[in-house]
């Protein structure tokens, strides 16, 4: 019998979802769903992860549940197709966890890249003092464990995520390993699955920063309105030699063609030929690459590229505002699709936690097990 084909992934409850986590994740999530390629796909809500540099902001955890879920739903996951869940519900994973703890060292999670990145992020830069109370949580610090409970819990083979997680499949990937050399082959080893469009392993921020955040304040949100992207498109870093609209441009590193280099379609060409029609110039584009090769050469300014840019976005995130809409009526059916989508869920996960604790011998009570413990260790007291 073929092994199954299982997905798991999933996103922090911090805040609204963005375009960065679009192209990034939701967009292949999609892809995959309706592909019919997979047995079984899970997506979670991870307020327990979100806490763990959010232990003093629960309320804020609370509430960004639904606005995720929201997301989810709007971009087209679908509860029939998807198995949507709340990761703080399911108990097994805090079990799984702490057994997963003795099979990594401290070193080991010292060395982790996006353990380190995340870490100068929050401004977790070493042992609290008296004058520097932003030590690192033990929890922050673990997290690696944590997630590599979430992904074998479900014996996902397959988490699509962005290159910066690449570290923390790795994680997992030892820790499943470990556990199976020591204990028993019980835990599935997953394959990273990364986005196929390079532009989208990480989408700068609208400022030009290499990670788009909602701390940094540079997001682009799936629920934005057409104004609000169209502003933040207006304010969006471009190429800073790109004085006058004749200097030739530079499309490396230049934020509007990296956005349309995750977003853009040849049909969007035609679709907004008018966006480069002006008083003294206009062009006639099929394509990003006659685009980028007119914006070097010079003569092609800013304001049409972003003009063609907010087309391109708003034409992408329409849809998805409108069904976002249509879900926000209905907010008691958003919590039955968690509460449905965590209890299967947890039936998934227990199974594992089971036979995770037969492998290491802890499975004192199951039936059987315990009438072969009081007759052996009565026959040894004899």
């Amino acid at each position: 019998m073929a092994k199954e084909k299982i997905i798991l992934t999933g996103d922090r409850p911090t805040g609204r979802l963005h375009i960065g986590h679009y192209v990034g994740s939701l967009r292949r999530r999609v892809e995959l769903q309706n592909s019919g390629e997979f047995d079984k796909i899970f997506i979670m809500i991870a307020d327990a992860q979100a806490l763990t540099d959010n232990a003093d902001n629960p309320e804020k955890v609370r509430q960004n549940i639904i606005e995720v879920a929201l997301d989810y739903l709007s971009v087209g996951l679908d509860p029939a197709k998807s198995n949507l869940f709340i990761q703080s519900q399911i108990s097994e994973l805090t079990e799984l966890t702490f057994f997963y703890n003795n099979l990594v060292t401290v070193q080991r999670l010292q060395r982790n890249p996006t353990v380190k990145a995340e870490m100068a992020l929050r401004g977790f830069n070493g042992d609290a003092t008296e004058d520097n109370k932003a030590g690192i949580p033990v929890g922050f610090f673990c997290y690696p464990i944590s997630q590599a409970a979430d992904i074998t819990a479900f014996n996902a083979t397959v988490v699509p995520v962005g290159e910066d997680q690449e570290p923390m499949i790795e994680q997992t990937r030892e820790i499943v390993r470990k556990f199976n050399s020591t204990y028993a082959p019980v835990l599935v080893e997953p394959e990273i699955l990364l986005p196929d469009n390079a532009s989208c392993m990480r989408l700068p921020g609208t400022d030009g920063k290499a990670k788009m955040s909602k701390s940094l304040g540079n997001c682009i949100y799936l629920s934005d309105s057409a104004e609000t992207i169209r502003e933040k498109v207006r304010g969006m870093y471009t190429d800073p030699g790109h004085l006058q609209v004749s200097d030739p441009g530079k499309v490396e590193g230049n934020t509007v063609f990296t956005y349309l280099d995750a977003f853009c379609k040849p049909e969007h060409f035609d679709k907004f030929a008018s966006c480069f029609v002006g008083k003294k110039v206009s062009f006639e584009f099929h394509s990003l690459e006659e685009m980028k090769a007119q914006y070097r050469a010079g003569g092609l300014g800013d304001v049409m590229c972003k003009n063609f840019l907010f087309a391109v976005l708003d034409d992408t995130l329409a849809p998805i505002r409108e069904r976002r809409a249509k879900f926000e009526k209905d907010i008691p059916y958003v919590y039955e699709v968690l509460r449905k989508g965590t209890e299967a869920a947890r039936e998934v996960a227990s199974q594992t936690l089971a036979a995770v604790k037969r492998a290491m011998k802890i499975n004192y009570f199951d039936p059987g097990v315990l009438d072969a413990l009081i007759a052996e260790q009565s026959e040894k007291y004899r």
